[in-house]
């Protein structure tokens, strides 16, 4: 699923106004936001600029959002990364997040890449 960039992505079960349903009877209506923000960062040089990178936050949903199978707690904003594992409720579907340019037979081959790109559900 390509996730072009746009503010925020609503998650959850709620079909009328979630942005990217999640039908797993787990998960909540509004479980959680996909979110692209942009930050401050310190490059190598020592010099200072801005990136916009991808969020994820779990508003208080009923049965949890995993990061990498680690919960993550509610209303917290958290990082991701390329090739990084979601996972909402107790569903056993996986949403792993890749660039647009990766290669799916590669996952296992992560590499850091500082170039701004979009991002996709796999």
């Amino acid at each position: 699923m390509y996730i072009p960039r746009q503010r925020a992505y609503l998650l959850g079960r709620h079909r009328h106004i979630a942005d990217i349903p999640t039908d797993h009877p787990s998960c909540s209506k509004q479980h959680a936001v996909f979110q692209y923000r942009l930050v401050e960062y310190i490059g190598p040089d020592g010099k200072t600029g801005q990136k916009v990178k991808p969020y994820i936050i779990d508003p208080g949903s009923g049965n949890g959002t995993f990061l990498n199978n680690q919960c993550i707690e509610p209303q917290r904003y958290y990082e991701l990364k390329e090739k990084d594992v979601l996972k909402f409720g107790f569903s056993i579907r996986e949403y792993v997040l890749l660039l647009e340019s990766s290669d799916a037979s590669e996952v296992d081959q992560k590499e850091e890449e500082e170039e701004e790109e979009e991002w996709t559900w796999q």
